[in-house]
């Protein structure tokens, strides 16, 4: 039990978190590499092939594929990952511009994340309980890329609001 004689000195101590700026940093530091990791290898072989599945039954991008093919549809992904990375890393130095990469990437893991129900076997029954497949924690894991999202969207937007009322 923390009582308010400890609370303040958790408090003090933990001080540094905000200082520093962390969680802005560590989510924005996060999503960058896993956009740039991510994009380029949808632009490899497997990394199309991998996806083929979460594609195909997918309501909201399943045409991608069938209009593109695999590997175009891939690599179309693949760079839009990529750009919005560099989108939100320019969003440091213009704000305005990570609300840009954010949004691109809201869409994103939007779509991604609705591919947990769309997708077959993502969830597995046993002894009447389901559980996540690894396809199915792979595929939560966009919940938590949502969400970061929607934090640095939320820190772009704010940043993007106090240079316009320092500017004027």
């Amino acid at each position: 039990m923390i009582t308010t004689a400890n609370s303040s000195g958790l408090i003090r101590k933990t001080q540094f978190v905000e200082d520093l700026n962390l969680p802005f940093i560590v989510s924005m530091g996060s999503v960058i590499i896993m956009l740039l990791w991510a994009g380029a290898y949808k632009m490899t072989d497997p990394g199309a092939e991998g996806i083929v599945p979460l594609v195909t039954n997918s309501p909201f991008i399943s045409w991608h594929f069938k209009l593109l093919g695999t590997y175009r549809g891939s690599d179309i992904i693949g760079a839009t990952e990529i750009i919005a990375a560099i989108l939100i890393f320019i969003g440091l130095f213009r704000p305005k511009v990570g609300m840009i990469g954010t949004f691109i990437t809201i869409m994103m893991f939007t779509i991604t994340s609705s591919m947990l129900i769309t997708t077959p076997e993502t969830i597995i029954n046993i002894n009447g309980m389901g559980y996540m497949t690894f396809l199915g924690l792979f595929l939560f894991k966009d919940l938590v890329g949502l969400a970061v999202s929607l934090y640095l969207l939320s820190t772009f937007r704010n940043k993007a609001i106090m240079r316009t009322k320092k500017n004027n």
